[in-house]
């Protein structure tokens, strides 16, 4: 496969993940500021710095109201990172892979950038809710038709890692606005207002009913355990790098346990510290530090994805990156 074709493919599903990723960042705030009383209220700009765009937000924006972060990070069409323009970046791709891709998935998609572009024209609170469930559903069902229309070979495995990438790291960040935003003192830990929020937080994952199926009363350590550890549900950091790692395998061909680049070995290496990773070890380090060094690594494993499949190597020229930057 050409590298530009794994490349735009790669990028097609991580921008439809970051879309609806973002949409749940939202919807975290929105369902965690309801009711709340005044000292809860301003919880805007947290938001924004764990998207990792809090400068671009101040150089433009400067108070980080309600209605300012969502425009941000919805509606924003200079914000690489706001829905509208992840969209369009997949739409992008997606043209440039249009003999790869099924007729439904773009027709699909394009149908979804369309939708979300339209909705800035009189947008209202009062309809929040209900938009960025859409943009979560839609997804959903983009992701259902690639499954069901794409043939499962290579450029299906790049697009599966793409969009797997992209859920890890955007489920560290939605764990780590429970951190930037939900206490504010040490006395409100384990009270009602506490768990109020880790089910909100939940919620927000779409992981509210599984983790009550299979872990019952919320605590926060056992909401950490299940949002990062458990190898069972698709929506946790766990599963998500033994998914790609899978994917990445059958791409090269390399057998589980082995590697022979770059990426194979930095993603192998972080999925195996999560495996031997107990919930007390992340707590013990803070969940914040722990998250933030993930990150990191995380980032470290799409530098070597970039480095294997997609970055071009003129003949005595060293590898460099992809255009685009992994977050």
């Amino acid at each position: 496969m050409l590298s530009r074709v794994a490349d735009s493919i790669f990028w097609m599903n991580r921008y439809i993940e970051r879309a609806e990723n973002v949409a749940r960042f939202i919807e975290v705030n929105l369902h965690l500021t309801l009711g709340l009383t005044n000292g809860f209220v301003n919880q805007w700009e947290p938001l924004v710095t764990t998207t990792g765009d809090h400068e671009g937000f101040i150089e433009r924006y400067g108070v980080a109201t309600q209605k300012n972060v969502i425009d941000f990070l919805t509606f924003d069409k200079d914000n690489p990172n706001s829905i509208v323009s992840c969209l369009r970046s997949a739409r992008e791709n997606a043209r440039s892979v249009r003999e790869i891709i099924s007729s439904a998935m773009w027709l699909e998609l394009n149908k979804f950038y369309l939708t979300v572009r339209g909705a800035s024209h009189g947008w209202s609170m009062a309809r929040a809710h209900d938009f960025f469930d859409q943009v979560i559903t839609s997804s959903h069902l983009l992701a259902g038709i690639t499954d069901a229309t794409m043939s499962h070979g290579e450029a299906w495995h790049f697009a599966r890692m793409g969009l797997l990438l992209e859920r890890a790291d955007k489920t560290s960040r939605i764990l780590d606005v429970k951190y930037f935003i939900l206490l504010p003192a040490i006395r409100d830990v384990g009270t009602p207002l506490d768990t109020i929020q880790w089910a909100a937080l939940l919620k927000s994952a779409s992981a509210l009913e599984m983790y009550r199926k299979s872990r019952g009363r919320i605590t926060p350590s056992s909401v950490v355990d299940f949002l990062i550890l458990d190898r069972h549900f698709p929506r946790s950091i766990r599963f998500c790098l033994l998914a790609a790692e899978d994917s990445l395998h059958r791409i090269t061909g390399s057998d589980h346990g082995t590697f022979s680049n770059a990426a194979e070995q930095r993603l192998g290496r972080l999925r195996a510290e999560l495996d031997y990773t107990q919930v007390n070890d992340i707590i013990n380090q803070g969940l914040h530090e722990y998250l933030d060094q993930f990150q990191t690594k995380l980032n470290q494993v799409g530098e070597g994805i970039s480095e294997t499949f997609f970055a071009p190597r003129p003949v005595d020229a060293p590898a460099v990156m992809s255009q685009r930057q992994f977050q």
